[in-house]
């Protein structure tokens, strides 16, 4: 029988407060970093954050709708980080094909494709009346 479960016999459960929060953002920031230098796909989206966010704040739309078209921009790249997450994850249990592994990789897939329809839905549905305006 195994003893149960206490936090303190975790070694990265020790931090606390701003040290906690401050390991916290060092650790974002390096998974945003091998994110860019590894995955296509995350840059791809970040790039069209980068080009888009500009024309959000351009647009003649109420600031709800600015932030509407900017979050579903970083939600892609969100949806894409655990994407890669899951990825990394099986790939590090093995290269090896498996039913398994296929069907978790295709669902990080699946949910980074509903992501960008999300995106480009609210996109269209806020901008379309702007351009039919013209």
């Amino acid at each position: 029988m195994t003893t149960p479960y206490n936090i303190n016999q975790n070694p990265h459960k020790g931090n606390r407060g701003l040290t906690r929060a401050w390991h916290a953002a060092k650790n974002s920031w390096c998974g945003i970093v091998y994110a860019f230098k590894e995955e296509s796909a995350f840059r791809q989206e970040l790039t069209l954050l980068a080009l888009l966010t500009p024309v959000a704040f351009f647009l003649p739309i109420n600031p709800l709708e600015k932030c509407a078209l900017i979050a579903s921009l970083i939600m892609v790249l969100v949806v894409e980080l655990l994407n890669s997450s899951v990825e990394a994850a099986i790939d590090r249990i093995s290269f090896d094909h498996h039913d398994l592994s296929k069907r978790a990789k295709d669902f990080g897939s699946a949910a980074v494709m509903l992501a960008l329809l999300i995106a480009a839905l609210l996109w269209i549905t806020i901008c379309a009346p702007i351009v039919m305006d013209w």
